[in-house]
């Protein structure tokens, strides 16, 4: 059974097999990488809307978002972005409802420009996943063809079809097919659960930005009368 192990198969495969093989374990430690890191990164993403919107709950909101906006967090740097506008814009003084439509535009307009820079932020890398989840099979695929034309040729010079010989080229060939799927399928599998979450993330983000502007809206406009 030696014959059939992972290490047998790999040395008994021709050069051309062996590259697959090695680009596609590279592919998986690589996709790996990017899913841990961006696990990590959506776990951060939704502790800070959670922390975000309790903060706006609480009456010293703006100073634990500002807080929490130095230290990097994504969802505070949105609002936080937000909050300094609102704040210029009542240093100008007294606001008509002009004044207020202008001031909760530009908030608008600066926590979406941010929110656009957030969001592309945390999709980086899922470009990765989905190219390696939709090519690592059919690299897998070609490194397998090539095997079992390499076998079949080996037993066309042989000219013994005895199973004890073609098995073990066979296998060699099917093992690239293997490693193909042990690459793409954790791929797919993060790719999909990690835009998921980073969709729900978006969601929750207009949510909060809608809470700002609402309480914003509300200041500004009873002061314009």
């Amino acid at each position: 059974m030696d014959q059939f192990s992972f290490v047998a198969l790999f040395m008994r495969a021709d050069i051309i097999v062996k590259t697959v093989m090695i680009g596609l374990a590279l592919t998986s430690v690589w996709s790996w990488a990017v899913m841990v890191d961006k696990a990590f990164a959506v776990k951060r993403l939704e502790n800070g809307a959670r922390l975000v919107e309790n903060a706006l709950a609480d009456g010293r909101s703006n100073e634990i978002i500002e807080e929490l906006s130095k230290k990097g967090d994504s969802t505070a740097r949105i609002i936080a972005i937000g909050l300094n506008e609102a704040r210029a814009a009542r240093r100008t003084g007294a606001m008509n409802e002009g004044a207020a439509t202008l001031a909760i535009e530009r908030m608008e307009r600066v926590m979406s420009a941010q929110t656009t820079r957030e969001l592309s932020k945390a999709e980086r890398g899922l470009g990765v996943l989905a190219t390696i989840g939709s090519s690592a099979t059919f690299v897998g695929l070609f490194g397998t063809v090539w095997g079992i034309m390499n076998s079949f040729r080996s037993i066309a010079a042989s000219h013994d079809t005895n199973l004890a010989v073609v098995a073990p080229g066979i296998a060699e060939a099917l093992f690239a097919t293997a490693m193909g799927l042990v690459a793409a399928i954790p791929a797919v599998i993060f790719y999909n659960w990690l835009t998921g979450s980073i969709d729900r993330y978006s969601t929750r983000i207009e949510a909060l930005v809608d809470d700002v502007i609402a309480r914003a809206s509300r200041k500004f406009y009873d002061g314009a009368q």
